[in-house]
């Protein structure tokens, strides 16, 4: 091996290999188990060509987060390159508590598959027990990021084999039974819905940016940081239209659909039996539960790095035994209320506007940036004007569908762009300014 390549990112021992199963293994937590059945009702037959759509989206953005990772290395991720690319003032803090609210959407979303899915494992009254689930997944993952146990960290890349080598045998049992009529053109939703289906599962892919929070510790970050991104993104574009495949084609729309929050377990029972819908929902549980803890986990960093740079009150600022309990518990009990009180379709579809959001402004970051991020500003504006094609066409579809779907958008915008407008009113504190990368000025504005 050469020397070791120290730019700014500095030293590093996380490698490649290392870096891309961290991206795969946010990628494959949740999303694919809890929204799967809600693109397909969109879709159709065409459910794949909605998850390569969406990937497409992912691979464009990751261009961006790539290019701006290895400039801007830091734990903030998405928080530091919203912050460089449009400065520390009020649209940026608006989108950073954008940014937190579309990560408790995801995290209730989670929340709900993870109910749903256990769930299925009990007689009675499923709604009761579905509830239950729900609640008592936040508040054992709550509880153990609040412990600070390292138990369920170090258990993650057992459950990322454990999810994959199921994946795996679903598809390699599956895709021997395909009936390719439920998959040819005929059985295709229209143009906007496929788009639209897609946009439902772009939160399959988000954890794609969890990769940018590594930038401090990886080996030769600018060879490796561009390499890990698409690979990761590829690989799970790939795994997620076969996926999409093998459930279509063996499984008829109206029964995915009537099994939508656990379409995927489902699938599995015409060529795996009652085992088959068993093993895959085990394997749901423990997607879902890993990427509640970890959801939890990141959040509540997300909205410390936040209020560190004066976005949201100091209270979630202060370290109790060195862990972000304020952030964290007010995180899972938003995500308590939510999941358990709203439509999951509602807050899935318009958590993935969110995103779609916050990715776009990360491209056209990087465009704004691209001199200093060796970018080409054209990639960045084609990914920035994808995902807000993306957005429009989501919108639009719930519009004619669901117009009531939009308010969810909607206060969460309000929320997100009232709150910074509020705190900033109330205490005049500002973010702080970046300067070079991976630093911040230590001054605050009180």
């Amino acid at each position: 091996m050469g020397k070791q390549e120290t730019d700014s990112a500095g030293k590093g021992n996380v490698s490649f290999w290392s870096v891309v199963a961290i991206g795969i293994g946010g990628m494959v937590g949740g999303g694919i188990f809890a929204v799967l059945g809600f693109a397909v009702q969109l879709g159709k037959g065409a459910t794949p060509v909605s998850f390569l759509v969406a990937g497409i989206v992912a691979v464009l953005t990751a261009y961006s987060y790539a290019r701006m990772s290895v400039r801007y290395p830091s734990e903030g991720g998405t928080v530091e390159f919203l912050n460089k690319g449009f400065g520390p003032g009020f649209f940026t803090g608006g989108l950073n508590v954008l940014l937190w609210i579309s990560y408790v959407v995801m995290l209730s979303l989670y929340a709900y598959a993870f109910g749903h899915y256990g769930a299925s494992f009990f007689s009675g009254n499923q709604t009761l027990w579905t509830h239950l689930l729900i609640s008592a997944g936040i508040l054992l993952f709550a509880g153990l990021n609040a412990l600070g146990s390292t138990l369920v960290g170090r258990a993650e890349k057992a459950v990322v084999a454990i999810k994959l080598s199921i994946l795996f045998l679903f598809i390699a049992v599956g895709i021997w039974s395909i009936d390719g009529g439920r998959l040819s053109p005929s059985a295709w939703g229209d143009p906007v819905h496929i788009v639209a289906g897609g946009m439902v599962i772009f939160l399959a892919y988000e954890g794609f940016e969890l990769i940018a929070n590594t930038a401090n510790d990886v080996v030769q970050p600018k060879k490796t940081l561009p390499r890990a991104f698409f690979t990761a993104v590829v690989f799970v574009i790939g795994l997620y239209v076969v996926i999409s495949m093998v459930t279509v084609g063996n499984l008829a729309i109206a029964d995915i659909v009537s099994a939508k929050d656990y379409a995927l377990a489902e699938a599995a029972r015409p060529f795996l039996g009652h085992a088959g819908f068993v093993l895959i929902a085990i394997a749901a549980l423990l997607s879902t539960g890993s990427a509640i803890n970890a959801t939890l986990y990141g959040t509540a960093r997300v909205s410390y790095i936040i209020a560190k740079d004066g976005e949201l009150p100091r209270q979630l600022e202060k370290k109790i035994w060195h862990r972000h309990i304020e952030g964290l518990l007010i995180t899972a009990a938003l995500a308590l209320v939510v999941a358990n009180l709203f439509d999951v379709s509602s807050i899935s579809m318009m958590g993935s506007a969110g995103f779609l959001i916050i990715f776009a402004m990360v491209n056209v970051a990087n465009a704004r940036r691209c001199k200093e991020t060796d970018s080409n500003r054209w990639i960045a504006l084609l990914g920035a004007s994808v995902c807000l094609g993306s957005l429009v066409a989501l919108i639009y579809n719930r519009a004619v569908h669901a117009p009531e779907d939009l308010a969810v958008l909607v206060v969460m915008l309000a929320a997100a762009f009232g709150i910074e407008w509020l705190y900033r009113r109330m205490t005049g504190r500002e973010l702080k300014e970046t300067v070079a990368p991976g630093t911040r000025h230590e001054a605050r504005q009180d």
